[in-house]
């Protein structure tokens, strides 16, 4: 239990700096606290949004942790490859509210597609490993 907090508080972290550092450099072309305008929250401070974003992204990452655990006849490079692919694709479709089109496709941010593998495959990854570790322990 305490592998999945560790994973989940570290990726959440991460991705959360990693947005930040994407939209420094124009990388990306949203606002990663933009969600704060549309839930009309102005009063709330930069640190108070950011810190909701850090919490929304740890309560995803423990539930893709929990959920891969279970998952072992699929390698983790695969999953993490096909399901952040979808996950940044309609993440960036959600929030730019494109039409369904092939030249939709060029308007995606390459760096932000990475970025959710990455973390993803760090997720993943690490529940793949925390399982057999599991597995070893209850089999002496």
């Amino acid at each position: 239990m305490q592998v999945s907090l560790m994973t989940s508080l570290v990726s959440a972290v991460f991705f959360a700096i990693t947005l930040k550092l994407l939209h420094l450099f124009h990388l990306i072309k949203w606002k990663p606290v933009g969600y704060a305008k549309k839930w009309e929250m102005e009063g709330v401070g930069t640190f108070g949004k950011w810190l909701l974003l850090i919490v929304a992204l740890f309560v995803v990452a423990m539930l893709f942790y929990v959920v891969m655990q279970f998952v072992t006849r699929v390698p983790a490079i695969f999953t993490s490859f096909v399901i952040g692919l979808a996950l940044a694709i309609v993440a960036e479709w959600v929030i730019f509210d494109y039409p369904a089109e092939l030249t939709s496709f060029k308007k995606l941010s390459i760096p932000f597609i990475v970025m959710v593998i990455i973390t993803l495959r760090f997720i993943f990854e690490t529940a793949s490993f925390g399982r057999r570790g599991s597995l070893f322990r209850q089999s002496k």
